[in-house]
């Protein structure tokens, strides 16, 4: 699929930094371009938010929920780089509060899953792409017109002709200080304070919770969102394992609490909101300090061609999942455009 001619009139050494839905994206797009790609990820594994948790008999997914395909670009992507087995439809029923606080409908639109967990698209994705792993890169240095990348090590990475930066934005802009490019970190300054955190829990239940939705946005003092996970395609579960979600306020107060405390407060909160569910027998936890963004200024992308220096990511571009890939797209784009 990447013996096609290079549309770009000349072959570029190019770093990608996060190998989330945009990192990866970008990455590929770009290869198949014909440029030199390499994707840095911090983690062991490529996935960003596209992520799942390990649990007894299978995953649950803590972070991203599900995605939609506005885009009619998306699905196509996928299919090509991702196989169909890699993800599916969620065929579940889904309902938010109203104003009223009586539950309405989601609107009608298919939504997917990754299967048998979100990071299935991620992996199948990553298989197509130079990818180093745990490696976090610390600092970007000009030397004569490219850019030479060390890690936290102090190990040198490699020189390259552009970067792409898919990290959250506190963390591209740390990047941006540390590489002393204050001008360029400085128009991150306001997208950071508007990135939301989110306390994330798997709960799992031998008898099935009494819920009547598959997937509900809640108005709750602790809680935004819960989700059977075991209803999601691929899953295999015994029992139920349910992904809870709390709302941004209460989890900027709680962000220190212990996890554990966490846990039994959102458990209970559930608990309440389903008027009745034993106490589960597993519990697993993450929290995200960097889990949304609730700026309404989203360029899409933010391509500085002085400095051959790109940011990609959701929170440029809707904050969804799609939002990721419609941000890398818009990025490459202007990238090609500059050849």
């Amino acid at each position: 699929m990447f013996n096609q001619p290079s549309q770009s009139t000349h072959i570029r050494r190019i770093a990608v930094v996060g190998s989330g839905l945009s990192g990866l994206t970008a990455g590929l797009k770009l290869k198949r371009q014909g440029h030199d790609v390499t994707v840095f990820e911090k983690s062991r594994g490529p996935g960003g938010r596209l992520a799942a948790k390990r649990v007894q008999g299978g995953s649950a997914d803590v972070g991203a929920q599900y995605f939609t395909a506005r885009n009619p670009a998306f699905l196509p992507f996928l299919q090509e780089f991702a196989g169909d087995s890699a993800f599916a439809e969620w065929q579940g029923r889904f309902a938010f509060r109203n104003e009223r606080g009586e539950w309405d409908s989601f609107p009608d639109e298919p939504r997917y899953v990754g299967s048998p967990r979100m990071t299935a698209i991620s992996r199948a994705l990553s298989a197509h792409l130079q990818v180093v792993a745990e490696t976090r890169v610390e600092a970007l240095e000009k030397v004569g017109r490219r850019w030479s990348l060390t890690d936290t090590e102090g190990t040198a990475l490699g020189e390259f002709d552009q970067v792409v930066i898919t990290a959250p934005p506190a963390q591209t802009r740390t990047l941006l200080v540390d590489s002393n490019l204050g001008e360029l970190a400085a128009k991150l300054d306001e997208p950071v304070k508007k990135v939301l955190p989110c306390w994330a829990v798997a709960a799992h239940f031998e008898h099935a919770p009494s819920a009547a939705y598959e997937g509900m946005r809640v108005e709750h003092p602790v809680l935004y969102w819960v989700a059977n996970n075991s209803s999601k395609p691929g899953r295999e579960d015994s029992g139920q394992w349910w992904v809870l979600h709390a709302n941004p306020e209460w989890t900027e107060q709680h962000v220190e609490t212990p996890a554990a405390d966490v846990a039994q407060l959102m458990v209970d909160a559930f608990r309440e909101l389903v008027g009745s569910a034993g106490e589960p027998d597993k519990v697993v936890t993450h929290r995200w300090l960097y889990a949304r963004s609730a700026d309404s200024e989203q360029p899409g992308h933010l391509w500085f061609a002085d400095q051959n220096i790109g940011i990609a990511g959701d929170w440029l571009s809707g904050g969804r999942v799609e939002g990721a890939f419609n941000s890398a797209c818009s990025l490459v784009a202007a990238m090609s455009e500059d050849d």
